[in-house]
């Protein structure tokens, strides 16, 4: 028996499998560089001294919007608490 695999060759599968491609080398990159916020966030505050509780460590990890990790990385560099990075629920 003899299967019909035309169908992966066709301009159409090629097509998709490139997007595919595309979408995840995007996603790579976002996830990439929410991890390097999170690490500068956490580094910075270890590095000047601030306390941070494990709600908050969650909370930095568990995020994954880069405008907000990108306000709270440029928050730590000068804040002075934790709560002045994170809002009130810090």
């Amino acid at each position: 028996m003899t299967v019909d695999l035309s169908f992966f060759r066709s301009e159409t599968s090629q097509r998709l499998r490139a997007e595919g491609r595309v979408e995840g080398r995007v996603e790579g990159r976002v996830e990439g560089r929410v991890q390097t916020l999170v690490d500068a966030i956490l580094r910075s505050l270890r590095a000047r001294g601030i306390e941070v509780s494990q709600e908050a460590r969650q909370r930095i990890e568990s995020c994954s919007e880069l405008d907000t990790l990108d306000a709270w990385f440029d928050r730590s560099l000068t804040a002075s608490s934790i709560t002045e990075i994170l809002g009130k629920e810090g």
